[in-house]
């Protein structure tokens, strides 16, 4: 096949399913999901900022993640709505390239973000005489810089590898968006460089958030342990429990979906796995920090009774 010239090339997204009768399913469902999605990250992030109860480092870290979540599912679902809309699988170069480096960058947020997270609780539990000196403002800011700063500098080294490479022409991706092990996949030209440095890149990124995950619920679990009283290890666990349903669904999910991949070559299989991760995990997370935080009912009840008010 002929290779295509960059400023020219066109992909082809084949989404979830190419039956014409399933389209009007899915427009209706991905648009629910994705505007549940906004309006319950919208409000985690709304309560955490006008009530003054949860102007904490652990509400901080959530907004930030509440507002990732927004980003992360506005980088690939807008995208498919249109395309069902439109009837059009198109998808131009840069704009492929733009999903990936933008796709890549908040998913990489939302994962060190739950390291940070873990690290927070870790210092609630372990050190609570120390919490407000080790984790001040100073401090909280720079580890939300520096979790968006890491990403950014990833994302732009792999964006500069694969704008190397050449694609041919009418190349398909069997997807719903575009994805950057996927893009390698098709390409047309040696992509050996690019493989090594995504090996590299998920093995240091994934190991090392999730290795601060595991440290410190380690320590977090240690000291439960030596409390005394049941009822003190359990108002100190009920604080971390939110967030470890938020990991669970978040490397389960992408855990899945290696997995699935690995195992199958379907690529229909392949995109519905990834609905999950991309899309229910990041609907899902404002319904656990509500469900299962008083506080945060509390602000969300608070902040709707003054809308109501306005009114």
């Amino acid at each position: 096949m002929e290779s295509a010239n960059h400023t020219k090339a066109q992909f082809l997204l084949l989404g979830l399913s190419e039956d014409p009768n399933m389209q009007p399913l899915l427009f209706g469902v991905f648009l629910s999901m994705y505007l549940v999605t906004v309006l319950g990250n919208l409000l985690i992030i709304l309560a955490s900022i006008s009530d003054p109860h949860l102007h904490t480092p652990m509400y901080f870290f959530l907004s930030n993640l509440s507002f990732t979540d927004i980003c992360f599912t506005s980088t690939t679902v807008p995208k498919m709505l249109v395309n069902i809309q439109t009837q059009t699988k198109a998808m131009s170069y840069l704009g492929c390239l733009t999903q990936v480096y933008f796709f890549m960058i908040f998913v990489g947020v939302d994962n060190f973000l739950l390291s940070v997270m873990a690290y927070d609780r870790f210092v609630a539990i372990c050190h609570p005489l120390h919490y407000t000196v080790i984790m001040n403002p100073r401090l909280c800011v720079y580890l939300v810089l520096m979790c968006w700063l890491v990403n950014f500098w990833v994302a732009l080294f792999h964006i500069l590898l694969m704008a190397r490479l050449t694609f041919c022409v009418g190349t398909e991706i069997p997807h719903f968006f575009c994805e950057l092990a996927q893009m390698i996949k098709l390409a047309c030209s040696d992509t050996f460089i690019d493989h090594a440095a995504l090996y590299v890149s998920t093995a240091l990124l994934g190991v090392i958030p999730v290795s601060g995950i595991l440290y410190s619920y380690s320590q977090i679990v240690s000291s439960l342990m030596r409390m005394p009283s049941r009822k003190g290890k359990s108002k100190a666990f009920s604080t971390c429990g939110s967030h470890l349903c938020v990991v669970t669904l978040f490397y389960g999910t992408g855990l899945g979906v290696y997995l699935i991949s690995a195992a199958t070559h379907a690529s229909e299989k392949n995109s519905i796995a990834s609905v999950m991760y991309t899309v229910v995990t990041p609907m899902l997370n404002p319904f656990i920090y509500s469900l299962r935080n008083k506080d945060v009912k509390g602000a969300l009840g608070r902040l709707l009774g003054r809308a109501i008010s306005y009114q």
